[in-house]
């Protein structure tokens, strides 16, 4: 019997091109995203692709009772949930001023209690049978936030608190349950055209740019190896550990790049639809609108990978280099 996986905001972005890249695993998937249409175009496109169970639960994992009575419902008609991935979010393109409690709250409770809600549910099953994986998708964004995304980042922020903390608690009680964490860079995602936006100018991501597939091949990654976290692409790296060394000089450089990074020079069409309280209709699907300046691949998740060869690699030529160096030096 196939392995089970969920899948949360698998109807369009990096949610999507997770749940084919479980499929072409052979993983049964199940689907959850609030916008019915879609999630139901996305189960046909699978079963037509892979031979594999599908099953799309039209899901808004802000509402922690859906979340509950979807885990149910896939156990009973699917099976066991063997890998459980929260990946729906929510973000508004706006600085602090110009939004509202209301907001701030919706996409709280989609981008950091969707993952909560998520967690929660595939846990309490997990831990029945002392086995499964959850995948918690963070970003480079929860660790350096940036201007004119105070939501999504407070929201990546929080996801990776409780992340740690529950890791430290599923040690504690000896459970064969693991945890993992997986920080993205800037996506190519349907995310800059619908996200809710009071710029008065489209969204970006900011560059470079990488496809959801390269994003959907890390879960996956992190999914089936033991792995306490994964940072995808040089961008993510470069975010996390420069905001260790320097903070104060990237506030200063974010204050102007921050804001020209994230908007085109294309401006916003009036009354332009949000998704953050409604989904938006529309065929979308894993891709956005940059797939001419989008990378398909990633050196750091090459180095994830094999990072047993790459180190000893790396430690080979370090102790060649050395060893040249000593015998220059004998030889003078």
């Amino acid at each position: 019997m196939a392995k089970v996986v969920v899948v949360t905001g698998a109807g369009a972005g990096v949610g999507r091109a997770t749940v084919e890249e479980f499929a072409s695993h052979g993983y049964d998937v199940a689907l959850l995203s609030r916008d019915e249409a879609r999630i139901f175009r996305a189960v046909a496109d699978l079963e037509a692709t892979y031979r594999v169970r599908t099953l799309g639960i039209p899901t808004d994992v802000a509402d922690a009772e859906a979340v509950e009575t979807a885990a149910s419902r896939i156990e009973r008609e699917l099976g066991p949930i063997e890998v459980w991935v929260n990946v729906a979010m929510a973000t508004v393109f706006a600085p602090v001023s110009k939004l509202t409690a209301q907001e701030f709250e919706r996409g709280t409770k989609v981008t950091y209690l969707g993952q909560v809600h998520g967690t929660m549910a595939a846990l309490s099953r997990m831990r029945t049978r002392n086995h499964g994986t959850i995948v918690n998708v963070g970003s480079a964004l929860g660790y350096r936030s940036v201007p004119l995304q105070s939501i999504y980042c407070g929201a990546k922020f929080a996801v990776r608190g409780f992340t740690d903390a529950l890791r430290s608690e599923i040690i504690h009680d000896g459970l064969d349950v693991h945890l993992t964490m997986v920080d993205l860079p800037a996506v190519n995602t349907p995310q800059f055209d619908w996200a809710l936006n009071n710029m008065g100018k489209k969204a970006q991501p900011v560059a470079p740019i990488y496809e959801p597939e390269v994003a959907a091949r890390a879960i996956f990654f992190a999914a089936t190896h033991r792995r306490r976290e994964v940072w995808v692409g040089f961008p993510t790296v470069k975010a996390i550990l420069a905001n260790r060394i320097a903070p104060g000089l990237i506030d200063k450089y974010l204050a102007t790049a921050g804001y020209e990074g994230q908007l085109t020079d294309e401006p916003l069409e009036p009354n332009s639809p949000g998704n953050l309280f409604e989904p938006i209709p529309g065929d979308y699907g894993a891709h956005g609108r940059f797939d001419s300046r989008s990378r398909t691949g990633s050196w750091e998740m090459f180095t994830n990978r094999h990072r047993n060869a790459f180190w000893a690699l790396t430690g080979v030529a370090v102790l060649g280099g050395i060893g040249l160096l000593l015998g220059r030096k004998h030889l003078k």
